[in-house]
């Protein structure tokens, strides 16, 4: 195991930034998740960490010794890529046991360290077979035995079951949490896969451009996030842009604001000092939406009134498009509650938001500033 630190790395190819200022702490043992769109950078983080890529400037440190400069094969790591690239002329067991022969380490050792780990992928009995014999799901735990076998500090992932079925990719990723938990190694995983991410990791590195929009526990960035995109990127959310007419004090003891916008009067939590006036942005999952009865008693000011506009059945769930002074918000409903809204368009109904949560719309402070 090794404690990886990303101090203000960044990486330039000539006025492109690839990489912006990234800094991270990633501990012993811990499954951080790089998580993020195509061309956010997270790849090339990766890449500067495995020391396939220098960095222009920061450093990358393990266990607290500056690695910039020391090449792939002396940083003792472990790369999963997305291709396993097996040799398809090897058995399963020589594959896995490349490494081992290259380093000199005496034939028993290596006999019992091939056994060792074809249990540990659950391959018991497939050392003969060739990699084209097997399924791609059996191939890439292949290519996790042979990365596992020289006995890495840190394993780094790139997005290593994008190639596969989703089936399989709901398999391995468990497998690949399992092995990880089991081996204790520092994990570094990149991925574009919400479910993976929010599946397997102990934190996620939410990237953007080149930078980090937010690092937490899979919780904390789907309840919590601190910027729009993070909102918008991880799952669904009912986006309402207004101003801050009250600031309160909440049942649960966390401070609140009362938004206003366009006719809509909506509670939330205020975890970032938000002042009378401001402009701000909540966020709202479908999920955490109620629709209560036709019509409910005293109508309390918790409540949105609006129009059923479109009902959508997707099996355990129903997708519900509400009408509230002319804007939508989607609601999901599960349980049997979801099968008395079948055939409702135009019907009134009133909603309970739960968990709301407002940050600064900082486009509306950008867009003064240009001004």
């Amino acid at each position: 195991m090794a404690r990886v630190e990303l101090v203000e790395v960044t990486k330039r190819y000539g006025q492109t930034i690839a990489v912006d200022r990234v800094s991270l702490d990633i501990a012993e043992g811990e499954f951080v998740t790089l998580l993020g769109p195509s061309g956010c950078g997270k790849t090339t983080t990766l890449r500067m960490i495995a020391g396939l890529i220098e960095p222009s400037d920061g450093e990358i440190r393990f266990d607290g010794r500056v690695v910039n400069h020391i090449p792939p094969h002396k940083r003792n790591i472990g790369f999963v890529f997305q291709f396993h690239a097996l040799f398809p002329h090897m058995t399963v067991a020589d594959n896995i046991a490349f490494g081992l022969k290259i380093r000199g380490r005496p034939k028993a050792e290596i006999a019992q360290r091939v056994e060792e780990l074809l249990e540990l992928v659950n391959l018991q009995g497939f050392g003969t077979r060739l990699p084209a014999q097997l399924s791609g799901g059996q191939q890439q735990r292949v290519a996790l035995a042979r990365v596992l076998a020289t006995d890495p500090q840190v394993l780094l992932f790139d997005e290593p079951l994008s190639a596969l079925d989703r089936n399989l990719r709901d398999q391995l990723k468990y497998s690949i949490l399992e092995l990880q938990r089991r081996t204790r190694k520092t994990a570094i995983y990149v991925t574009h896969d919400q479910s993976e991410a929010f599946a397997i990791s102990d934190r996620i590195c939410v990237m953007n451009a080149g930078r980090v929009e937010q690092v937490g526990t899979p919780v904390e960035l789907y309840l919590q996030p601190r910027t729009e995109f993070v909102a918008n990127f991880v799952g669904d959310n009912n986006v309402l842009r207004g101003l801050v007419v009250r600031t309160e004090l909440r049942d649960d003891g966390q401070r609140g604001v009362l938004i206003r916008s366009n006719g809509i009067e909506l509670h939330a939590v205020d975890p970032h000092g938000l002042q009378i006036g401001d402009p701000a942005v909540v966020f709202v999952r479908p999920e955490n939406i109620e629709i209560v009865s036709d019509d409910p008693i005293g109508s309390p000011d918790t409540l949105l009134e609006g129009l059923i506009d479109q009902v959508i059945f997707e099996g355990p769930t129903v997708r519900v498009v509400i009408d509230v002074h002319g804007v939508p918000i989607r609601v999901v409903v599960s349980g049997p509650q979801r099968l008395t809204l079948l055939g409702r368009n135009g019907r009134r109904v009133y909603l309970r938001p739960h968990a709301a949560v407002a940050i600064r719309d900082t486009s509306v402070v950008e867009s003064s500033v240009r001004r």
